[in-house]
């Protein structure tokens, strides 16, 4: 699947909206807030790039209007009443490694395809609504507000995929939690650092994180600190040719079959969702000349890990780093198999 992130909208025209079959009333019953494993404090005042928000009370209905906050809140020990899809088609726009957190809720499910469902918003009845992810503009931004309480992109990010400890951040502190959620940023840096320490042989090697398939000609591949902390906190260290070739901030880096040799590294990781992936890459020629693929250096992975590094959130984190770990460790070993890995 292609995920630039300029064209975030014609991805979600891709993903449609999974809305489940559950009537669209029923988000309305009952309240969203869970057990707590922490005290929440209230009022809070949460900072952002459209100024500030101050949540008064603690959250009952909470909206998610972003692509992957659900995954924080559930950590946080809240339920949404809603969330929104932005692909995979997963239950409740939930995928595996949240769904223990999801537990027997079943939250609306919005689309923004076509913009924020602002009416169905409304209807929700949301005393929070929560678009640190959701490529929110002033002007939505402010018909938001005039709905519930909205926190929006963390301060100086990006529309979309600003730092995912910015992102917990913000939305922890909206959800009364924000040293629980200093806690999360931590433990995932704390866990990989432990496992880096067990793989000193990854420490130094370039890396490249690239997506599964060729668009027009071009394949598009991350550069340094755009979703590639995964492989960083790892000890890896992000391919440094794609540097110069980022144009904006926020923005993958597109490659032309022909200037492939700019994501070669000591290990690629591919995000592929399906066999036929690895195959069409083979049809590229001059795919086959890269050094990673020559050497056995390449990692394809399975559609729930490439979903749980294009998430990049604390409990996706923890799913990549039990799944992805053993396919870098053969691949830096020159042992990468050409199959899916991740299951």
């Amino acid at each position: 699947m292609r995920l630039t992130l300029i064209l975030a909208a014609i991805l979600l025209v891709f993903a449609g909206c999974g809305s489940s079959d559950e009537p669209e009333d029923r988000a309305l019953e009952g309240s969203t807030a869970t057990v707590e494993t922490a005290t929440e404090t209230f009022p809070q005042t949460v900072e952002h790039t459209f100024g500030t928000t101050t949540v008064e009370k603690k959250p009952e209905r909470i909206v998610v209007v972003g692509l992957t906050e659900q995954d924080i809140v559930l950590e946080l020990g809240y339920k949404p009443v809603a969330t929104t899809e932005w692909y995979g088609d997963q239950p409740y726009a939930v995928w595996p490694w949240a769904q223990e957190a999801l537990g027997d809720a079943k939250p609306e499910v919005l689309s923004n395809a076509d913009g924020f469902q602002f009416e169905k918003i409304a209807a929700l009845r949301p005393d929070l609504i929560i678009g640190a992810n959701a490529g929110m503009e002033k002007k939505d931004y402010e018909q938001l507000s005039r709905i519930a309480p909205t926190i929006a992109t963390p301060k100086g990010g990006t529309q979309y995929f600003s730092p995912w400890d910015d992102q917990v951040e913000v939305v922890a502190k909206a959800l009364g939690k924000p040293e629980e959620g200093a806690k999360l940023i931590q433990q995932v840096k704390d866990d990989y650092a432990a496992v880096a320490a067990e793989n000193p042989d990854f420490k130094g090697k370039t890396a490249t994180f690239a997506q599964n398939a060729f668009y027009d000609g071009e394949i598009y591949v991350y550069p340094q600190g755009l979703s590639t902390e995964f492989l960083e906190y790892l000890g890896f260290t992000i391919n440094p040719k794609l540097t110069p070739l980022v144009k904006n901030p926020g923005e993958q880096v597109a490659v032309a079959e022909e200037r492939l040799d700019v994501i070669d590294a000591d290990v690629i990781v591919f995000a592929t969702e399906k066999a036929s992936d690895i195959a069409n890459l083979k049809k590229v020629p001059t795919f086959g000349f890269l050094e990673a693929v020559e050497g056995s250096r390449a990692v394809y992975t399975d559609p729930i890990l490439s979903g749980a590094m294009y998430f990049v959130t604390p409990l996706s984190f923890k799913y990549i780093l039990e799944k992805l770990t053993p396919a870098l460790k053969d691949a830096v070993a020159g042992q990468s198999p050409e199959e899916l890995v991740g299951g």
